[in-house]
This record gives structure tokens, C-alpha cells and sequence, in this order.
């Protein structure tokens, strides 16, 4: 059987003039209708979309929560699986003579502040701090809640959420668009990734619903990830003294972003991020990254210093160990309940369900934003360089911020210096509830500002990429379309998901849009996934036979194979 030539051309159509000029219409206004019924639905009938948002979700959860859990220890496996197979591992994500654009550290630090960014300043404190009080060993009866028997377990599940799964997600995802995109000429959006499966279709309807089914999970992913900076940045400015009336108590004594709040906040995080998107990638994104990384390495340091040191440093370390022996129980155990409401089963699953399986819709829900951003920096690296530095390096480093920062704060509780004040803090304030601890009055104002900055600056930096990312896969990967119209739309509507559904039903209601859009994009992940295995295995077989495998835009020709 003859070996044929891989595909080198996937012509999209796009509006040649009008206000959809250089943009995919079935695409765009498709995703765009979508979008905005979502926000109609939840504005106008909260009750109604909480309600059906609930239901969706515990179906979900209930019927394929196997399937989450699977297809997460396929991306790893299929990571590792790639960095070791010498055909794979030593292919370019270009042709023969690229190089790197960015350095090794550019790189890394990119990549890190693409996929965690803001996470790390509510989570690196309120999840070590949550599971310390409560996971899977202290529910079966193995560990004792809050004591220091609980840390190690506490840590291992914090690292399971953080670590090699959630990176082998969007490396998949950025791989298998660098790979077509600078081996193929391919357009750099998420149909590309599937071209050798579904070949020239990918042009019609098919490729489409791909790259819509991309933009809509794209906008829950970055929605996801705003509404817990929104919570968190409130949180920050009642902390220095904004006001009272940008939080709410409920009646059992929990505190929350008021509705004032929210549309304060939003108001400032969109407006903000919406001039630096209509800036473009090489101003306003690239200044406030500059900042980003700054400030973020300055408060890293200041806990490396100041905080529990030798404390954090143990947990690292300990838990890095801890979390490989755990990996292939905790990759692919799947908790079921036995329908008896309070049981030992029943508590397992619904801790899965709230926690593993949530993460793992967010990291697919999130995928297409990284992914296209990994893409566009990876250019001219090896298949192992790219996978082993998208895995280890930021996993390494989101240890070392829930060591050092959550471990300060649990290390706290246990010598009693906070007294509960931090276990007591909501989870978008543990982080300033453990600076007060730490510092005098007056510092703890002034580490609590300079949070406040750094979340407002990842806040924005994350809300301008995802518009930018969704008009580039609106326009069939190109990034040159900027026009302003549909930036400012994209920034509107990412507010009012996050608004709309955050007073819909609080941050729950958009963790269950959420996971309810990861789970068709799971599925073209899974094939992208695959679609990469069946063109590196073919690459393999036209290398062998003296065949090209890259294609060069400028010419139209291939180039030989390396």
C-alpha cells in the first residue's frame, strides 16, 4: 500500500468584506449565540438556569465520571508516552532549521503564567488548607482533620489536582496544534489538530463545530477562573479598607462578593483588560506579564523568607514523593456511591465529584486558551523538549507555591498562632487572612495592596488572552483580525458570564457551566490525541522511505524529509 502525503492545505472560509471581515461567520456567530443565550438564560431566569445547570451536573458527574478520570490518564500516559518514543521525541515542531524564539526561562515562565496565573493566589493557600481539614483519609478514618498527621495526605491530593494531569491537558492540546500548524502549514486553530482523522472535511461543517465547541469552552474555562479572582479581589479590597458594602454576610456567617462587588469588580477587570486586547499581544499583554511575573516572584520570595520555611520546604519535598508513589492509584481510582445518602461511598464520590472531577473539567475547559498560547511559543522545539518542559517545570513550580504558601498558613494553625483565623477565612481570603498573621497592621495593608495589584494584573492579562485566543480560532487561526467590535464583544461577554452566573447561583453556577462545556471538547481532545499518534506513526513510515514529512508555506512545496 502506497504511503500517501500528509495534508498540507485546510482552507476555511472567511468573510472577505462586511463587519465579519477576515472572521469564520458559522464560527463566530454561531459561538457568539450561544454565548449570549447562556447569559440571557442566566440573568434573566436564575432560579430556571440554576436549577437545570444543577441537574446537568449531578448527571454528569454521576455517568461519566469514569470517563473524566480516564481521558486525564490518557494525556498523561500519551505525554510520556511521546517524550520516550525516539521516533516522536526527536521530531521539531517546525522544519529542520528553526530554532526557539523565546529562552529556556521566557519559555517557562510564559507557559506557567498562561496555565495557573491567578489560580495560584487562591489556591495556593485554601486548597492545601481544605484538604488538611478534610479528604479522602480523613473520610475512610486513616488520618485525624486539621492535625499534623493530615499534612502529607493534604498535600498529595493538592498536588494530584495541580501537577502532571492538569499540564499533560494543554500539552496535548498545544502540541497537537504546534505539530500541524509548523509541520503541516496547517491554519493555527483546533480543527488542524484533527486533520488526520477527518482530512479535507475539516473545512466544512465538522470543522466548525470543533472550533465552536473550542470558543465555548474556552469561554467557561477563563469565566471559571475570573469568578474566583472576582471573589478573591473583592476580598482584597475589603481587606484595605474599600468599604463594607463590596461583601455580604450570609445567615451562616459566610462572607461573599456582593452583587455591587461583582459589577465594581468586573467593571474595572474588563474595562482594563478590553484596552490592553484592542493593544494587541506586544504591548498592553506583554507589559502587564512583565508585571505579573514580578510581582509574583516577589511574593513567592517573601514567603520563601518569611513564611514557614523549613515547614514549607518539608512539605515540598515530602509531598513530591508522597505524590509519585500515589499517581497510579489516584490517576485512575473512581469513587462510586452506593446511593445511601451519608455513607462512606456516597461521601467519597461526592468528594471526587467536587474536587478531582471539577479540576479535570476545568484543565479541558481551559485547554484551548493554553493550548493555542503554547503553540505559538513552542515553535522550532523537539517533542520531548516540549513535553517534558510543559509537564515538570510547571508542575515543580505550582508545588512550590502550595508548599510554601499553604504550608505557611497550615503551619500556623497547627502552633496556634493563627487561632482559626485563617481555617475560618472563605477561600478567596485565606490569602490575606494569613499575611495579617504574619505581618503587623500596617505591612499586612501593604503585602495585601501589592496582591491585590498582582490580581488585578492577572486577572486582566487573563481575560485579554482569551479574547485574543477566541479570535484567532474565530478566524481560522489567523491573528491578525483585531477588529474592535468583536474584541469588545468577547470582553462584555466573559463579564456577564462570570456576573451572570455568579448571581445566578455563585460561583457553583458557573463551576457547573463549566463542567457541563469541558465534556464535549474532552472528547476532540481524546482525538487530538489520537489524531497526533496516527501522524507521528506516518511520519515515521515516510522518513523510512525517503519521503517528506514538513511543508513550507513560502513555495508551497514539501520539504525533504530530515
Amino acid at each position: 500500500m502506497s504511503i500517501r502525503p500528509p495534508l498540507t492545505e485546510l482552507p476555511i472560509r472567511i468573510a472577505e468584506s462586511g463587519f465579519y471581515k477576515g472572521f469564520t461567520k458559522d464560527v463566530t456567530v454561531t459561538a457568539k449565540i450561544l454565548v449570549g443565550a447562556l447569559i440571557i438564560w442566566a440573568v434573566a431566569f436564575p432560579d430556571q438556569a440554576g436549577a437545570v445547570l444543577g441537574a446537568m451536573n449531578s448527571f454528569i458527574l454521576a455517568s461519566f465520571n469514569y470517563w473524566y478520570v480516564y481521558v486525564m490518564a490518557f494525556f498523561v500516559i500519551l505525554c510520556l508516552g511521546l517524550a520516550l518514543w525516539p521516533t516522536a521525541g526527536r521530531l521539531k515542531l517546525g522544519h529542520a532549521e528553526d530554532q526557539p524564539e523565546f529562552s529556556n526561562f521566557s519559555w517557562f515562565s510564559m507557559m506557567f503564567g498562561a496555565g495557573i496565573g491567578i489560580g495560584m493566589l487562591t489556591f495556593a493557600t485554601a486548597e492545601p488548607m481544605f484538604h488538611w481539614a478534610s479528604n479522602p483519609d480523613t473520610i475512610r478514618g486513616v488520618t485525624e482533620g486539621s492535625s499534623a498527621d493530615n499534612v502529607r495526605s493534604a498535600y498529595v491530593w493538592s498536588f494530584t489536582h495541580w501537577g502532571l494531569a492538569a499540564w499533560a491537558s494543554y500539552a496535548i492540546v498545544g502540541l497537537s496544534l504546534a505539530f500541524f500548524a509548523y509541520r503541516r502549514n496547517l491554519p493555527l486553530t483546533i480543527r488542524s489538530a484533527l486533520a488526520p482523522i477527518f482530512g479535507s472535511r475539516l473545512s466544512g461543517p465538522i470543522g466548525h463545530v470543533v472550533d465552536i465547541v473550542a470558543v465555548v469552552a474556552t469561554v467557561l474555562g477563563v469565566s471559571q477562573t475570573l469568578g474566583f479572582g472576582v471573589e478573591q479581589f473583592v476580598a482584597g479590597l475589603s481587606r484595605i479598607g474599600v468599604g463594607d458594602w463590596i461583601q455580604t454576610t450570609a445567615a451562616d456567617g459566610s462572607v461573599s462578593a456582593s452583587t455591587a462587588g461583582i459589577i465594581v469588580a468586573l467593571v474595572i477587570i474588563m474595562g482594563a483588560s478590553t484596552l490592553s486586547a484592542l493593544s494587541g499581544v506586544g504591548k498592553g499583554i506583554k507589559w502587564l506579564s512583565n508585571i505579573n511575573m514580578g510581582l509574583s516572584f516577589f511574593l513567592l520570595a517573601f514567603f520563601l523568607l518569611f513564611g514557614s520555611t523549613f515547614f514549607g520546604l518539608q512539605a515540598l519535598f515530602v509531598g513530591i514523593f508522597d505524590y509519585l508513589v500515589s499517581i497510579p492509584a489516584n490517576l485512575f481510582n473512581v469513587w462510586v456511591s452506593d446511593g445511601v445518602e451519608g455513607s462512606e461511598a456516597a461521601q467519597l464520590a461526592g468528594w471526587q465529584g467536587g474536587w478531582t472531577i471539577f479540576y479535570w473539567a476545568w484543565w479541558i475547559a481551559f485547554a484551548p486558551f493554553v493550548g493555542v498560547f503554547l503553540a505559538r511559543i513552542s515553535k522550532g522545539r523537539t517533542i520531548r523538549e516540549y513535553v517534558l518542559g510543559a509537564l515538570i517545570i510547571p508542575s515543580l513550580m505550582c508545588f512550590l507555591w502550595f508548599a510554601m504558601v499553604g504550608g505557611t498558613a497550615i503551619d500556623l494553625e497547627l502552633t496556634g498562632e493563627a487561632a482559626g483565623s485563617i481555617a475560618g477565612a472563605g477561600s478567596s481570603d485565606q490569602l490575606f487572612a494569613t499575611l495579617a498573621v504574619l505581618l503587623s497592621e500596617n505591612l499586612a495593608w501593604v503585602m495585601s495592596v501589592i496582591v491585590v495589584i498582582l490580581l488585578l494584573t492577572y486577572l486582566v492579562t487573563s481575560a485579554d488572552s482569551a479574547v485574543l485566543i477566541i479570535n484567532t480560532i474565530n478566524a481560522a487561526g489567523d491573528e491578525g483580525p483585531k477588529a474592535r467590535p468583536h474584541i469588545l464583544f468577547w470582553g462584555a461577554a466573559l463579564a456577564l458570564v462570570v456576573g451572570g452566573l455568579i448571581i445566578a447561583g455563585g460561583l457553583g453556577a458557573i463551576q457547573t457551566a463549566m463542567v457541563i462545556g469541558a465534556l464535549p471538547f474532552s472528547a476532540v481532545m481524546v482525538l487530538m490525541g489520537l489524531s497526533l499518534l496516527k501522524a507521528i506513526w506516518r511520519d515515521g513510515r515516510r522518513e523510512a522511505a525517503g519521503l517528506p514529512t514538513t511543508h513550507r508555506e513560502e513555495d508551497g512545496t514539501a520539504e525533504p524529509a530530515e
